[in-house]
Order: structure tokens, then C-alpha cells, then sequence
């Protein structure tokens, strides 16, 4: 293979990352193939009208794809996936739309010929690959389509699968940052070797857990340090050890899990051991009581007990917690459980934190 050619699939292949896509490889082709225009389209996974990339001089004002045609060139369609086409093979060429194409589309744009060919990914994103230009557009240039046909339906391919991944991160990530929720993965040392946004957004607005000198995860209880050291220790040394539980604060509520990493990236800087989920309520007691107060209409005293019943108390813990006697929480218990319609404790928990104030 020719080191320009080699440069043409290295482009190709990188063009996914380019900004526009596919620009430096769409100019490298332009400049092989000595055509006045290089172009790509594809219709993108939501199927909502097309990509046009094209490198070239620019178009005549007005006279862009999509303003034209509104989408596909009237032969891209009947158009057979892998085959190149010259301008005068394109199916439906006598067809009026067809002239009308090529006499207010390409005749402004010089353009006499052209060699096109249509590439179909196997999840159905169908591609068109074309140079265009005058009579140096010939059998060399629809040669070297032919060549690149099999390496766009790869690179294709790879874009439509980093694109489904970089959706499906979106989502994931806006769902945790909503329930509070993280995750980041450390190695030996309990270094900060990832994380998703969120706890990078958490880390800098908590006071009980930090990120300390080397990228440490440096809780801000001792006791707590030194469990999460020798937890990840024990994960690194490859000792039998179940996932643990870190409670690291109670008002707002914050626990940490830390669990042996089961799969091992092979992209990361260095080894994870260990994957810790961060969780917990971004909201202090007393916020959850007032916000108890607007939901169910109860009266603070009476949203302080439900709120104490919600995080797993007993009716005597509560009493106690509250300084009130054991009859005095059961008599608000029953005017929560009637205003809340939860018949006990477990059904008020539920109702709790399974409403609306679970994502607040």
C-alpha cells in the first residue's frame, strides 16, 4: 500500500474524533483524487434529516442539500450499496428531478462529474461517499471508492457504536446525578483513577469526603479512612472479601459501598481495584422535614417524626431522638400514617422515599 494511501485510511479511520467529522480525511481525498469537491453524507441514528460533510470550496448561497432536495439527491435511494456510480449511471438520470439536481445543484458549483458510491452499516446508517469535479474525475477516482468502501462501513460502524455509548452515558449519568448517586474506581492506593461527573461535582461541595494529595479518596472521618484503606488493600492483594458498606455521614445521609472491581478497563492510566458507588440525600433533616410539611401537609412536629420513622427508627428511637414521650410520637405517628395514607411504618417508608422527594 502507497503512504499516501496509508494516510488516507489513517484519516478515515480517525475522522470519527475530527471536528467537523471526517474533515481531514474528506481534504486528503479531495487532494488524491484532485476532485473540487469531496463530500459524506449519512443520515444519523435518530434518522432526523442528513449529515453533510464536505471539504471544498463553499457552495453557492442557497443552493445547500437540504435547502434544495429537503433530503435525499433524487437517486441516492436507488442507489446499489457498494457499487460506484458516474454521474450518468446514476439511476432515474432522465428523471426531471434528476436534471433539476444537476442544473441547479451541481452545475453552480462546477461540477461535470462526479463518482459516488452508497455504504450501509449493519444497524441500517446508510452513507454516501462522493468526488466531484470536472474531467479529472475519471476510473482512478472511482477505484480508490471502490478501495474505501469495506474501511467506511468499519469506521461507520465504530461511530455508531460510540455514539450509542456516548447517548446512553448521557442518560445514565443525568439519572445519578438526579438520585445523588456516583461511582468512581481506585487502585491500590485508593487513588481517584475515574468517576462520573456528579461525584466530581459532590467532592467539591461535601465536607466529608475529599479528594486528597496524589488523588486520594480521602474520607474526612479517620475510622473511616483507615476501613476504605484496608478494604482496598484486601481487593488488591486478591484476599476473598465481600462488598462494605461506609456510612459517612447521618445529617444530610451519605454511605459509600466499596466492592472488588470485577472487570479491568484497558484504557486506564493505571489498575483499578476497587469500584466504591457514592450515595446518599443532598438535603439536611431539616430541609426533609419542611418539604414533608408541603407534600402531606403535616405540621413540622409531625413531619420530624415521619422523617425519623422514614430513615428506619423505631417509635422509641424517634421519641427519644425528638426528646418526646413514647405516647406523645405514637399519637403523631397516627395522625402521619392517616394524612401520609400509609397503614404502618413500612408503607410510610415507602411512600417516603418513593415519592417525588426521593429525586428532589
Amino acid at each position: 500500500m502507497r503512504s499516501d494511501e496509508s494516510d488516507l485510511l489513517a484519516a478515515l479511520h480517525e475522522g470519527m474524533f475530527d471536528q467537523p467529522l471526517w474533515h481531514g480525511f474528506l481534504e486528503r481525498l479531495r487532494t488524491r483524487t484532485r476532485a473540487r469537491y469531496a463530500s459524506l453524507v449519512f443520515v444519523p441514528i435518530d434518522g432526523d434529516g442528513l449529515v453533510e460533510l464536505t471539504a471544498g470550496p463553499p457552495p453557492e448561497p442557497g443552493s445547500l442539500l437540504r435547502e434544495k432536495f429537503g433530503c435525499h439527491p433524487p437517486a441516492y435511494l436507488q442507489m446499489r450499496e457498494g457499487r460506484v456510480y458516474a454521474l450518468e449511471e446514476l439511476p432515474e438520470s432522465g428523471n426531471p428531478a434528476q436534471l433539476v439536481w444537476r442544473k441547479e445543484f451541481l452545475g453552480p458549483m462546477g461540477v461535470r462529474e462526479l463518482r459516488s458510491v452508497r455504504v450501509t452499516e449493519t444497524s441500517g446508517v446508510d452513507a454516501w461517499l462522493s468526488c466531484c469535479g470536472g474531467r479529472e474525475i475519471g476510473p482512478a477516482t472511482g477505484a480508490m471508492l471502490t478501495s474505501l468502501a469495506p474501511h467506511l462501513r468499519i469506521a461507520l460502524r465504530n461511530f455508531v457504536a460510540l455514539e450509542r455509548e456516548r447517548f446512553r452515558s448521557s442518560v445514565t449519568t443525568e439519572a445519578f446525578g438526579r438520585l445523588n448517586f456516583g461511582w468512581l474506581t481506585l487502585d491500590a492506593q485508593c487513588r481517584i483513577i475515574d468517576m462520573t461527573p456528579h461525584v466530581e461535582q459532590l467532592l467539591q461541595r461535601t465536607t466529608v469526603l475529599r479528594r486528597g494529595r496524589y488523588d486520594r479518596l480521602t474520607p474526612a472521618s479517620p475510622a473511616v479512612d483507615r476501613k476504605l484503606t484496608a478494604l482496598v488493600k484486601t481487593y488488591a492483594e486478591g484476599r476473598e472479601a465481600r462488598p462494605r458498606a461506609l456510612n459517612l455521614s447521618r445529617d444530610p445521609w451519605m454511605d459509600l459501598l466499596v466492592s472488588p472491581i470485577q472487570s479491568h478497563p484497558v484504557s486506564a492510566r493505571s489498575q483499578p481495584v476497587a469500584v466504591a458507588y457514592l450515595g446518599g440525600d443532598r438535603w439536611s433533616h431539616a430541609d426533609r422535614c419542611e418539604q414533608l410539611v408541603e407534600m402531606f401537609a403535616l405540621l413540622p412536629s409531625e413531619a420530624r417524626l415521619a422523617w425519623g420513622l422514614a430513615r428506619g427508627l423505631s417509635i422509641r428511637e424517634v421519641a427519644e431522638e425528638l426528646n418526646l414521650t413514647v405516647e406523645t410520637a405514637r399519637n403523631y405517628s397516627k395522625k402521619v400514617y392517616a394524612k401520609t395514607g400509609a397503614r404502618g411504618q413500612a408503607e410510610l417508608v415507602r411512600n417516603i422515599l418513593t415519592s417525588v422527594l426521593a429525586i428532589a
